[in-house]
């Protein structure tokens, strides 16, 4: 499970950065990816466990490739 863990967490903090670099409130981002503004932040915080789909729909939210999420 920790390897699990560790996931969340890793690709939390990849969205959050992203977020941020293009100067976009969880909000924003929530709008933009028709989620609900408390799941961006758990997924930001690694409490969430984002479906494909959803990982899909957050990065053309933020308007980057799929991989740019892992790509550290």
């Amino acid at each position: 499970m920790k390897d699990k863990d560790e996931a969340y967490k890793a690709f939390g903090q990849r969205l959050r950065e992203i977020r941020r670099s293009k100067n976009l409130s969880q909000e924003d981002l929530s709008g933009r990816a028709d989620l609900d503004r408390t799941y961006v932040s758990g997924c930001e915080r690694g409490l969430r466990n984002p479906s494909l789909k959803t990982m899909i729909r957050l990065a053309k939210a933020l308007e980057v490739d799929l991989k740019d999420l892992f790509d550290a």
